[in-house]
């Protein structure tokens, strides 16, 4: 019997042995997976500052492209305003030279007197008023034209 026992003391003792294996074995897993899962967590947490970081740059890189067009746009409605006036000032100088262009060409024809001799119509030089509408400044301004 005694045999019997040491068998079992024997045995009872490699299931002892056994189950502190598997325990030992089950705590260092555990402590693998908490080292593991602890650096997971910190590259998650350096991936989100450096997205955080990221969107920073990127809102301040659109600010300033957003400020950039707000001057560009600006830019161009002034532009835009003035080549309206130009073009208004062009229309009414097309106007005033194809008139001057007519009055010099009414008064470089002769004229028959009645005295047997030509002369040329100096009528709008000889009034004194006509030189007064002729240097008339050309006034345009960009809200004067409908867009």
């Amino acid at each position: 019997m005694a045999s019997s026992s040491g068998k079992a003391t024997s045995s009872g003792g490699s299931d002892e042995d056994l189950q502190r294996l598997m325990d030992q074995r089950k705590r260092n897993r555990m402590v693998s997976n908490r080292e593991s899962a602890r650096r997971s967590r910190l590259r998650k947490q350096k991936h989100l500052d450096e997205l955080k970081t990221q969107l920073s740059q990127l809102r301040m890189e659109n600010s300033q492209v957003m400020a950039t067009i707000s001057v560009t746009m600006q830019h161009y409605t002034n532009v835009e305003a003035e080549n309206l006036v130009l073009r208004a000032q062009v229309t009414e100088l097309s106007r005033r030279l194809d008139s001057l262009n007519q009055i010099e060409s009414f008064m470089s024809q002769p004229v028959d007197s009645g005295w047997g001799g030509t002369e040329f119509v100096d009528e709008f030089m000889g009034n004194s008023l006509s030189c007064v509408y002729a240097n008339l400044p050309i006034l345009a301004a960009s809200d004067m034209i409908p867009y």
